[in-house]
Parts: structure tokens; sequence; C-alpha cells
């Protein structure tokens, strides 16, 4: 293997590509002191600042995502591609790179088909139990494809399949030893059952509707709520909450600990990305999640579907949910059996050091 290894990684648009993203190059650096890396990603997305935050070079593309409800808007998109195309085919001429990963999203489209024509090696890790358009279209030329989820052949060649599952933040498990603490943190009894809910850092909208139409009930269980709303939702949720103002009810934009909320969390309620369902594999925990209907291929219902089948998850859909959420889960939570139920079918499907293990198949690879 060369003393320096160059290794390009490229994907993102959304925090479920870039956090493995990440943590890949993390686990490289640890295992390779001396690599060189850079990452592509898409003009203006969100990996433009979390990727500099995390100590990594990376260089935009100007691609965008194709619109499936304006077709005029894709002349557009098809005069970025070819200009992300030949900027992707000039990195790679000057970088060099001795390997390519993609980790999904706009950007790595164009870079590992330009990694594909200078002849490196190209790395694919897919998050979901769906696969992506651009990781299908790429995994033809792939030494190696990563997966979350059994059953993937059905996307892509299984003689290159390696279950290795997704990277997740490793202070969530380290958290789950503080429930003393963390009772504390929140101002809850230790008596009592929680659930948390959690909508990502923007919110999602339906799930916030759904515990506002009952707040009522909810403030009648005799149970704990930690409401994550996200920035978007947060005046809305405190307005429609206060009538029901409690120590037992955290209305809340943004948890800053976590650790601490999916330590004493009895059960939670969740979109179904990818990152989002391999931390709660790790955690152990009852889950009913709600799969948002704004993402591509409906890759989340697909990866709800694919817990609810094992009875590792209860999964409602976004249109039933207003309706269906909050009377399921005041059920679910004084119904001890059938969380210890879903718990433990949901460790089964846990994926362990998932960055260590994708990071010393790139390796392997750099080797040969």
């Amino acid at each position: 293997m060369k003393k320096n290894p160059k290794i390009i990684i490229s994907g993102g648009g959304t925090g479920g590509h870039i956090f493995p993203a990440i943590a890949i190059a993390n686990a490289l650096k640890a295992k390779l002191p001396e690599c060189e890396m850079l990452f592509v990603g898409a003009e203006g997305r969100m990996e433009m600042e979390r990727v500099p935050a995390a100590g990594y070079k990376i260089v935009g593309l100007p691609i965008m995502g194709f619109d499936r409800k304006n077709m005029l808007k894709n002349v557009k998109v098809a005069l970025q591609l070819a200009k992300s195309m030949l900027k992707a085919r000039r990195l790679v001429k000057y970088f060099k790179p001795d390997i390519a990963v993609g980790v999904g999203g706009y950007a790595s489209g164009p870079t590992l088909r330009a990694a594909n024509w200078a002849g490196v090696t190209t790395v694919l890790q897919e998050q979901n139990s769906y696969a992506g358009v651009t990781n299908k279209l790429l995994a033809q030329k792939a030494a190696k494809i990563c997966v979350a989820y059994e059953g993937m052949e059905r996307f892509f060649p299984k003689d290159r399949l390696i279950l290795t599952g997704n990277p997740v933040r490793q202070d969530l498990t380290a958290g789950l030893d503080k429930k003393d603490e963390a009772y504390a943190f929140f101002g809850f009894s230790p008596q009592k059952k929680t659930i948390l809910i959690v909508g990502g850092s923007l919110g999602a909208r339906t799930v916030n509707q759904s515990v506002m139409a009952y707040l009522k009930e909810i403030a009648q269980a005799d149970i704990q709520i930690i409401w994550q709303t996200g920035k978007y939702y947060i005046e809305d949720a405190k307005k429609a909450a206060e009538p029901f103002a409690s120590k037992e009810l955290v209305v809340t934009d943004f948890v800053s600990r976590m650790d601490l909320a999916y330590a004493i969390a009895d059960l939670v309620i969740s979109r179904a990305g990818a990152s989002s369902i391999s931390e709660l594999c790790l955690l152990k925990k009852a889950v009913i999640l709600v799969p948002s209907p704004n993402v591509s291929e409906d890759h989340q219902t697909q990866n709800a579907l694919a817990l609810a089948s094992k009875d590792a998850a209860l999964m409602i859909r976004d249109a039933d949910s207003v309706k269906q959420l909050m009377p399921v889960a005041l059920d679910l939570i004084n119904n001890e059996p059938k969380l210890k139920d879903l718990a433990a079918n949901i460790e089964k499907l846990a994926q362990y050091d998932s960055a260590n293990r994708i990071a010393d198949e790139i390796i392997n690879l750099i080797h040969e």
C-alpha cells in the first residue's frame, strides 16, 4: 500500500448521508493517520458546513436533485449535472485518489462515475433498506457495497455485499448508564413511564400535529413526555401545550442531551431515517415509526416496514398519524410485555462498530 494513500468520500444532502461519511472518515484517519482525504459534496447543501466543522477539506459540485413535479426545471438540472461531471473528472485527475467512497446523495454520482472512468477502485455505503437511485447506478462497478439491512441483493450484486450497518453517534449508547442523571436533568420521576418524541432538528409537522391533537389525553395519562418539536414548530407547540403545562411535559425545539433523553425513554416516536433506526437498534428501544412521505423513493416507509415485519417496531403512516399515533402510543406505553418484545426484537437487528468495519473494508481494498 502507498505510504500516504489518498481517499475521496463523496455524497451528502442530508444528515443521514453526512454523519456516516464523517464517521467513516474518522475511523479511516484513526487507522491510517498518514492518509489524505478529500470530501466532495453538493454546493449549498449542509455538508459544505458540517464537513469542514469536522476538520476535513470539501469541494462542492454545482449539482441538484431531479425535480419530479416540474419537468421544465430539469433542463437546468441536466446542465448542472454536465458541469458537475466535468468538475468531478478534473478533481479525480488532480487529486489522484487510491479509492473513492460514495455514501449516497447528489454529489456521489458524478464523483464515483469519474473515479470509475479513471480506473479508481470504488466503495458504496447504502444506509437504507430501499437503495437510492445513485447507488443502484454505481453498484455495477463498485468493489464493495456496505449495507445496513439484509436482503439487499435485490438491488446489488450479492458477491460484493457486506452487512456492516450504519455508523451512529457513539455518545448515545454511552448515556444508557446515566439514568439517574437523566431523570434529574429533565426533572422527571423514575416511577413513571417516559415517551420521547423526536422529529429531527427541523421537526416533523404531522408528528407535531398528532401530539397537539391529544394534549388533553396526554395530560390525563400520568406519564412523562419529552417532545422535541424542531425549530419551525416550537412556537405553535408551546402555545398549544400552555393549558396543559406540567413538569411532566417538556416541550423543546432541540434536546441538547439526546443521550440522556434516550436513557430514560420507555418508548420512542420517530421518523424512519436510516441513521435514526440504526441508533434505535443499538439503544434497544421500543419505537413507533412514522415514515416521512417527503423523501426520495419513499425509502423511510421501506425502512420502517423492514422493522415492522420482524415485530421490531410499530409503523403508522404519516397520513394516519393525527388520528392514530397518540392513541396507539398511550396504549403501548402501559403494555409492558409488548414494550419488552419490541425492544428485544429491535436489538436483534443492531450492527455494532459499523464505522470501523467499513473502514477496514476500504483499507483492505487499498492494500490489494
